[in-house]
């Protein structure tokens, strides 16, 4: 976790390099706008790999139970999935 931060933190250095040398609005607009959509991004990543995996654990421990398991993980993980695209246009287009 702390090199994702060390990561995020590098990225955002280009958004400090303004020329009369003060932060402006548009600044700090910038840098919510990537901290809000690498906390939604990272938060639904972990919840489609814990879905996944805990669905692969209840087909692998019963195999005739795999159709009524799969459909149900692939509809939560497309309505995951729908939170980072709603995430990316509020966070684009939201100003």
């Amino acid at each position: 976790m702390k090199n994702v931060l060390i990561v995020l933190a590098t990225l955002a250095l280009p958004v400090f390099a303004d020329s009369h040398g003060s932060m402006t609005d548009a600044s700090w607009i910038a840098i919510a706008k990537g901290l809000c959509m690498a906390l939604a991004v990272v938060g639904v990543a972990t919840a489609q790999g814990r879905a996944s995996a805990t669905a692969l654990d209840g087909i692998a421990r019963n195999p005739s139970a795999a159709g009524k398991i799969q459909t149900p993980m692939i509809i939560a993980l497309a309505l995951m999935e729908g939170l980072v695209l709603f995430t990316m246009v509020i966070c684009n287009f939201g100003m």
